[in-house]
């Protein structure tokens, strides 16, 4: 089965080439990707499976019906959103849509899930059960995959597989990692209620700017004094605003920023944490607060046993030194997390990095990647597929 996938992805490769530049050209930002979902659903109606579209708003899925030996259900998700970003890479393929760009490399996931789709409909007879393939809008706001999941895409799913790129690792090695891949992400907004003044005499009146500088720099500190070292947790305020002119003491300022986290258990402790900290600030100072803590996305936990089928098709498929063990979790978010709310699942890091170039960092402008990814992702992803159906008949 290993040497047909193979032999199936480097006859493919060109066409996957030409399919991720057709996407990377043409990016559409989330819950717009009305042309990417069109064109999606075409490859997959090409390849003979039932299409269904509009899911999850701009979503697509495609249903390949295995041989009928397993009553197993297994879905592969892909995202298909791009960035606001002007790119910046000169490429000859490069986006035609000015201020948006394929900096997360989004593109190339389809792609992957594409060509995965291309090879096992070929290969449905020596394939157990059935597969969902989930092409996910708006991932880059975190609600495609809520979309999905409220239109019902995890129904009698019983895993699910996902891939993202990651250009510190080499083109042609995936990474793996057990348990926790990628943190929480919650929303936090601090409003500093103040009391408006002359800028020449601060004594009478409640100074929400300087109040505000004090709150953003004992959260900080609190963080390293009281919060436990060895469990990882970031508080960025991101955006503030106050003040209406440079001789008025602002009576209001409003921070928006994020936080991220690992442990499930500090997670819900943060909301109670932070109120504590700000009310008792303001209490000093004299000022009022209000504090609105939104929980968006939990934390990617790879799944155990899942994690163990993909290292051991990617060890197969491509050899121990293409395998890399990635030994700490990212603080980046991915809803992908959602869907391991409703069944077990795991996601792989595709390496992408350039020999001997300089590779950018996901969402900057002149992020590239290696296309010869394409046929790594591919080949790990249709023989975990098929590795994952044998392993759980057994």
């Amino acid at each position: 089965m290993l040497n047909k996938i193979k032999d199936l992805a480097v006859d493919l490769t060109p066409r996957l080439i030409e399919i991720r530049r057709h996407f990377h050209a043409h990016p559409e930002l989330s819950a717009q990707e009305y042309q990417t979902a069109t064109y999606v659903a075409g490859v997959l109606s090409s390849c003979g499976l039932h299409v269904t579209e509009s899911v999850g708003k701009t979503g697509v899925i495609g249903e390949l019906k295995g041989n009928g030996k397993s009553t197993l259900h297994l879905a592969i998700r892909t995202d298909m959103d791009a960035l606001p970003i002007q790119e910046a890479t000169q490429l000859e393929y490069a986006s035609r849509v000015s201020g948006v760009m394929h900096a997360c490399g989004h593109d190339l996931h389809t792609t992957v899930g594409l060509g995965t789709a291309m090879i096992l409909s070929q290969l449905k007879d020596s394939l157990p059960g059935d597969i969902r393939f989930i092409f996910q809008p708006a991932e880059e706001i975190a609600q495609g995959a809520l979309w999905m999941v409220e239109d019902g895409v995890m129904k009698d799913i019983s895993a699910i597989f996902g891939v993202h790129v990651f250009p510190s690792i080499p083109a042609r090695c995936v990474g793996i990692r057990y348990g926790a891949l990628t943190s929480a992400m919650d929303d936090l907004e601090i409003i500093i209620q103040g009391e408006a003044g002359h800028g020449a005499r601060p004594h009478q009146a409640i100074d929400a700017i300087w109040i505000s500088a004090q709150v953003i720099t004992s959260l900080q500190q609190a963080i390293s004094r009281m919060q436990n070292p060895l469990d990882p947790l970031v508080l960025t305020i991101g955006q503030i605003n106050g003040g209406k002119a440079p001789n008025i003491i602002a009576d209001q300022v409003k921070m928006i920023g994020t936080v991220r986290s690992l442990n499930p258990e500090v997670r819900e402790k943060l909301p109670t944490w932070i109120k504590g900290i700000v009310e008792g600030i303001c209490h000093t100072y004299g000022a009022k607060c209000q504090i609105n803590y939104r929980h968006r996305l939990p934390s990617v936990q790879n799944d155990v046993e899942l994690t163990k089928i993909i290292e051991k098709a990617a060890l197969e498929a491509l050899g121990e030194k293409q395998v890399i063990s990635i030994l700490e979790p990212s603080l980046g978010a991915e809803d992908f997390a959602v869907y391991l709310e409703h069944a077990h699942g795991t996601m792989f890091r595709l390496g992408v990095g350039k020999e001997n170039h300089h590779n950018y960092p996901l969402h900057h402008p002149r992020f590239e990647l290696d296309e010869s990814s394409l046929t790594t992702g591919v080949v790990t992803m249709a023989y975990s597929a098929y590795k994952y159906f044998c392993h759980k008949s057994n």
